[in-house]
């Protein structure tokens, strides 16, 4: 038996709700609209992504600063932690949200129908459900068939081929929610976002973290000055960072866990009560039949699409994490979705990645948007930089917190900001208008020309605009 929809949606994260609130409005609610997917609702930001890990550090937060004041006058004090409750309150909040931002509202569409299972193509245009309880083969002996098709199963975490890894107990960023007790010592293999966000909240809970990283630095996508004093101030914090770090093998002894690694010092062993893998991710798509739709992957699974997020195959598009790209990000899933769910309905939109701000919410924070310094100077072998202190900005003096740089990077040929990163306290706050002069092709001068709030750290982003034209170090603080 075969069941036919105007849309299929393969999926039930950030992207694929997207497309189906947005075919729903240009369609007038006219679109039927079968969600295929399994898991809990909403994917990976809500579940086990941004809202847990984000809640994990504000509490962090809230134990490790006051125990370590940064103003003259102000005694330490020093909150107790109930780990167990507090991750209580952590998946209670997961639970709310998933309830409030994704069950409700999915509910709240009459013209999408919701089916729980894995999808399978069957023919470029048929979905099969596979995994159902009701099939003692699998399979459910029902087809689904639209002449639209969105696939939007997202990514899941991957290790690495270290030997001994799978004879542990590792923790990823979907299983460390489970936990109940607060681990004394961790391990963090990768010293990308997700390693140094979960590695920076054990810090403050107190657990000794040492952090395993490949590269020469941690953060490689940001520019090294910002990644290293990153690592300077979590250093200053208590972590520790192994560095061009190759992995030998990891073992287990007793109740610990034990990773051997090879540095430029030699060999050592990294000694552990819990490890946590965060060295990438993999797409949804083993899973998919992929060749009965003739939709093309890359040499890692993941869907190969075009700026209106079409795939090889016409009728079938693709969006989120499970496509490939440079960056993971909700909001970026969100807006994918958004242009497939368009194009699919034939109002053509194309996907700009140019001005997608990405971030990691340690503290100090690291907010980006756009091209490099490195980037700019390869392609038109000149650049315009401008590298400002955070201990120019006075609301970062009032907050006597200093340590960071605001970076603009500006085309020389007409002065319109390009890129810009940031590491500051709430940086993710307001790297936004450095993501709108990004989009709109503004200039330093128009940034200039915008009177800002004063006193505020968003205020860093008008002074390296004049940095761009004078000598702040002279500048006094009501310079227009």
């Amino acid at each position: 038996m075969t069941q036919k929809f105007d849309d299929i949606i393969i999926g039930r994260g950030a992207a694929a709700f997207s497309a189906a609130i947005k075919l729903t409005e240009i369609s007038g609610g006219e679109d039927s609209i079968a969600m295929i997917g399994s898991g809990p609702m909403g994917g990976t930001c809500v579940n086990v992504g941004c809202v847990p890990s984000k809640y994990l550090l504000e509490a962090s937060h809230s134990l490790y600063y006051p125990a370590h004041p940064s103003f003259t006058g102000i005694g330490k004090t020093h909150p107790k932690l109930d780990f167990g409750s507090m991750m209580s309150g952590l998946r209670e909040l997961v639970a709310g949200q998933r309830r409030d931002k994704y069950e409700k509202v999915i509910d709240s569409y009459p013209n999408v129908s919701v089916f729980e299972g894995k999808a399978r193509f069957i023919s470029p245009g048929e979905v099969e459900i596979i995994s159902r309880a009701e099939s003692n083969d699998g399979h459910s002996g029902v087809t689904y068939a639209a002449d639209r098709i969105l696939i939007a199963t997202g990514s899941r975490p991957t290790a690495p081929p270290i030997e001994g890894l799978d004879a542990v107990d590792y923790i990823t960023s979907d299983t460390v929610w489970n936990l109940n007790e607060r681990p004394d010592r961790l391990t963090v293999i990768g010293g990308g976002a997700i390693g140094l966000e979960l590695g920076q909240a054990f810090s403050h809970f107190g657990t000794k973290v040492s952090v395993v990283e490949s590269m020469p630095r941690i953060m490689s996508q940001a520019d090294s000055d910002i990644s290293e004093l990153l690592q300077r101030r979590l250093e200053s914090e208590g972590m520790k960072f192994y560095l061009k770090a190759r992995i030998n093998r990891v073992r287990k002894k007793d109740d610990e866990q034990i990773t051997e690694i090879i540095t430029a010092a030699g060999r050592s062993e990294v000694h552990s009560d819990a490890l946590l893998v965060a060295t990438g991710r993999a797409p949804n798509t083993e899973l998919l039949n992929l060749e009965a739709a003739k939709v093309a992957t890359d040499s890692h699974g993941f869907i190969k699409t075009d700026s209106s997020m079409r795939t090889t195959n016409p009728s079938v598009y693709a969006a989120g994490d499970c496509i490939s790209k440079r960056l993971m990000l909700e909001t970026l899933a969100g807006r994918e979705g958004v242009v497939a769910a368009s194009n699919m309905l034939g109002h053509p939109m194309q996907i700009d990645y140019a001005a997608a701000p990405w971030a990691v919410f340690t503290n100090p924070q690291i907010a980006a948007v756009g091209l490099t310094e490195e980037e700019v100077t390869r392609m038109l072998g000149s650049c315009s930089v401008s590298v400002l202190s955070l201990d120019r900005v006075p609301k970062a003096g009032i907050l006597n917190d200093t340590e960071g740089l605001v970076k603009l990077v500006a085309n020389p040929l007409n002065n319109k900001i390009v890129g810009a990163q940031l590491l500051a306290p709430l940086a993710t706050e307001y790297i936004m208008e450095a993501a709108t002069a990004v989009k709109l092709g503004l200039t330093y001068d128009d940034i200039i020309n915008t009177t800002h709030v004063f006193p505020t750290l968003a205020e860093s982003i008008k002074i390296a605009s004049q940095a761009f034209v004078r000598d702040v170090e002279t500048m006094s603080c009501c310079v227009e």
